[in-house]
């Protein structure tokens, strides 16, 4: 790419330098003919040829500097109108070219002076003052302009934004109820028009015998007054209606395209059909899906840890947007990227915060959470009871009797002293 640019750039510092050399060789003919006759000069040659040859000399040294500049010149204003707009380009050009026209149309009488040495710089001056000032106009309107000249030129108008447009109220939305907040974030403001076939339909489910559907329309007539009285917020009711369309669906698009409204919906059916209508549409569900949080409880992901936590054995490293993830029991594998399970993501003032286990590990608390409790410990051991010796007298019978075993028990199975009895006996509780 840059040696096609450099061949492009010699290609014209050449034609450039022709052109230069050129007009300083007509330079020298008209000089040297005004100077020396038709006599020899220099041999052969008369002074008209000498003053051609030195002509094409100093054009040809010349020409090469003022080529490469003018080169150099080109390529930084085609550098910097790169990220201008074809809108800008042709709001400017039609700007100058007016400016340029009345400001020589209101100046020419200054061509009439005596003195062309005052007059002419001075119109000159007044034309280009004015060509900027038209310029200068022009880009700060380029919309209006490229929308009157936009067709001619090759170039249509920009569409509006769909924040800048009133708004057409689909039924949906008051229902949800959350249009409100929404309001009061500041992120929804200006005019808000609701359509006599919207507030028919919420009548009807207000006066349904269904109780879900009596709720419904209760909560989004509600909605409509609590809207009615947020401060930046203007509702009107839009008395218009479509007969030869028999859904509210269908009024509302055609409504938004004869009006030129937006659509405001939670309805992504609907959403999809307006916008294929051509219907600037604000869909508040695609609103949610995109602050919703960029990882869930399940999801696995590679992270990079890169600290201790402030807990036993956590880890903590951070997703691409910056949010804090705290690994359990991953502390010995800080500096290394591994993946990782996501078990929960909390919502806090400062941003979200997410926890997470080793992926392939069992969670730290897995037993917690499917019993509700901890592992009991387990019961401690039975030890040998020893057989008495040989001749010894056994044991009272309470002390039998506490244990659950009859007085007549064989005289070959010995029974416990009362000091062996007790711990067998708490054991078996």
């Amino acid at each position: 790419m840059v040696v096609r640019r450099g061949r492009r750039s010699s290609g014209w510092v050449e034609v450039f330098r022709l052109l230069v050399v050129l007009f300083a060789a007509g330079v020298g003919y008209e000089v040297a003919s005004a100077i020396a006759g038709p006599e020899p000069v220099l041999g052969p040659f008369n002074g008209v040829a000498v003053g051609v040859v030195i002509g094409c000399g100093l054009g040809y040294s010349l020409g090469g500097i003022l080529a490469r500049h003018t080169v150099v010149a080109v390529d930084q204003v085609e550098t910097r109108l790169s990220d201008v707009s074809a809108e800008t380009l042709v709001a400017g050009g039609v700007g100058l070219a007016a400016g340029v026209l009345i400001g020589a149309a209101v100046s020419w009488p200054l061509l009439l002076l005596p003195d062309p040495l005052v007059s002419v710089p001075l119109f000159c001056f007044l034309v280009a003052m004015v060509g900027l000032i038209g310029q200068r106009l022009a880009v700060g309107r380029r919309d209006s302009v490229v929308h009157m000249v936009g067709p001619r030129a090759g170039l249509s108008p920009r569409p509006p934004a769909a924040s800048t447009l009133p708004r057409i109220l689909d039924t949906s939305v008051a229902v949800d109820g959350r249009i409100v907040e929404v309001v009061r974030a500041g992120f929804l403001h200006g005019t808000l028009l609701v359509p006599t076939a919207v507030l028919r339909e919420l009548q009807l489910l207000s006066d349904s015998s269904e109780d879900t559907r009596r709720h419904r329309g209760r909560r989004g007539l509600t909605i409509l007054e609590t809207l009615k009285r947020e401060p930046g917020l203007e509702v009107e009711v839009l008395d218009r209606d479509v007969p030869e369309a028999a859904e509210v669906d269908a009024k509302l698009v055609r409504l938004c395209l004869e009006g030129s409204y937006a659509l405001l919906t939670l309805d992504t059916n609907l959403a999809r059909v307006a916008g294929l209508a051509g219907v600037a549409v604000l869909n508040l569900h695609a609103l949610g899906l995109a602050l919703r949080p960029p990882v869930n409880a399940g999801d696995q992901v590679d992270l990079l840890l890169l600290k201790p936590g402030k807990e036993a054995g956590q880890a903590v490293g951070y997703l691409d947007d910056g949010t804090m993830v705290v690994v359990e029991r991953a502390r010995e594998h800080i500096g290394a990227t591994l993946a990782v399970r996501v078990t929960s993501v909390l919502i806090t003032a400062n941003g979200r915060l997410v926890f997470a286990d080793l992926a392939g590990g069992e969670p730290a608390d897995a037993g917690e959470r499917r019993t509700g409790t901890l592992d009991a410990p387990p019961l401690p051991r039975a030890r040998p009871v020893p057989r008495p010796p040989s001749g010894s007298r056994s044991a009272p019978g309470g002390a039998t009797a506490s244990l659950g075993r009859s007085s007549s028990a064989p005289a070959q199975k010995p029974r416990p002293t009362p000091d062996q009895a007790a711990p067998q006996g708490s054991i078996g509780e």
